[in-house]
């Protein structure tokens, strides 16, 4: 196990392992969403900085390869990785074994220096980096997990980007920050443009939407917030994907002014450049949440217990936290930690929206000061 000195700042590992020498490839396993993706964002540069002439792979997933193409990041290129069971799920069934081997095969052959595991506990992701071949592994590990040659362990309650900083220093990078950064490029700001025109007023985005729909704040709540921030002199819209289409007609219905839409016209670059484009992002625990915190966009977003700890944003001066301390379904009130119901319906609804709507008042009044 590598243990490092913890520092005082922040709780940042002071005295990071010794360097792994001769290291000209890296691979790093992170194959679940893109907020994920944004929170281990510090650990990837932090690996960057420690190795800065090696190859550092993404082992990540299609929409990473959206995000990060073209995009200055600590990553120069993204492979990605199968429906390997417990690691990565999607539409599609599960990859098999020879599916799984012939991606190993692949990755072996690229005859990786470092591998390093930012993806989990490790019951499977690290079984899967230690069928990469890489000369040394590195990563988190709960006590039943299969262990890379330098590990630390995976406790659950914290926060995944100390998480994942802890882990690069076990790799020999030294953190330097906390806080995620996504570059906004000209192509960005190019996309969202052409969905949503310049304007003077200042812009509130309002993202409705989350992977998991118990995150999901009650929609006519949002628009009844969002109008509220109309009426200070907010330009709203409105942003969902192709999926959402009803979430956003809910917050829309909370309103009593007609807000832009965009529903399924941003891919991701148009996504990020709307984001940083926006006076003050309003929504959920979701992707687009990390991204704007990640472009420097003020967030107000409304979080269960169950991701307080481990994903909500570490600083509080441009974001606003709102949290659901019971989390229990809206139809039937199973908590979420206590597993999925299959209602789909919010498990955030208990949180009062007079007290999101005088976080985002008082988050908006702060911005444009």
């Amino acid at each position: 196990m590598i243990a490092p000195a913890s520092g005082p700042a922040l709780g940042l590992p002071a005295q990071p392992a010794p360097p792994v020498p001769d290291v000209r490839r890296i691979a790093v396993l992170r194959a679940n969403g893109l907020g994920d993706y944004v929170v281990a964002e510090p650990a990837l540069s932090a690996l960057r900085d420690a190795y800065p002439d090696a190859e550092v792979t993404l082992l990540g997933a299609r929409h990473h390869v959206a995000l990060l193409e073209g995009r200055p990041s600590p990553v120069d290129r993204v492979v990605t990785v199968p429906l390997v069971p417990g690691v990565r799920v999607g539409p599609d069934p599960d990859a098999g074994e020879d599916e799984v081997e012939a991606w190993c095969a692949e990755r072996r052959a690229e005859g990786y220096d470092l591998a390093v595991q930012l993806h989990g506990g490790g019951r499977n992701s690290n079984k899967l980096l230690l069928r990469l071949g890489a000369r040394v592994t590195v990563g988190a590990a709960t006590p039943d997990a299969p262990r890379p040659d330098r590990w630390v362990p995976y406790w659950p309650y914290q926060h995944d980007t100390i998480r994942w900083l802890e882990v690069a220093a076990a790799a020999g990078a030294t953190p330097t920050r906390v806080e995620p950064r996504v570059a906004v490029t000209p192509a960005d700001l190019d996309a969202s443009h052409a969905v949503v025109p310049p304007g003077e007023a200042p812009l509130l985005v309002v993202h409705p939407g989350a992977t998991d729909a118990r995150r999901c704040y009650p929609e006519e709540r949002l628009g009844a917030i969002a109008q509220d921030l109309a009426d200070r002199g907010a330009r709203v819209v409105v942003a969902g994907g192709s999926g959402e289409a009803e979430r956003v007609d809910r917050v829309v219905s909370g309103m009593r002014c007609t807000p832009e839409t965009a529903v399924g016209t941003l891919d991701l670059p148009a996504l990020v450049g709307l984001l940083s484009r926006a006076t003050v992002m309003l929504g959920n625990d979701s992707g687009p949440r990390h991204l704007a915190a990640a472009v420097g966009t003020p967030t107000v977003a409304v979080f269960t217990y169950a991701n307080l700890a481990d994903v909500a944003p570490l600083t509080r001066v441009w974001h606003r936290v709102l949290v659901s301390w019971h989390g229990g379904c809206q139809v039937c009130g199973r908590r979420v930690l206590d597993g999925w119901c299959g209602h789909g319906a919010s498990a955030t609804h208990d949180v009062d929206v007079e007290e999101v709507r005088e976080a985002a008042a008082d988050l908006w009044e702060q911005a444009l000061s």
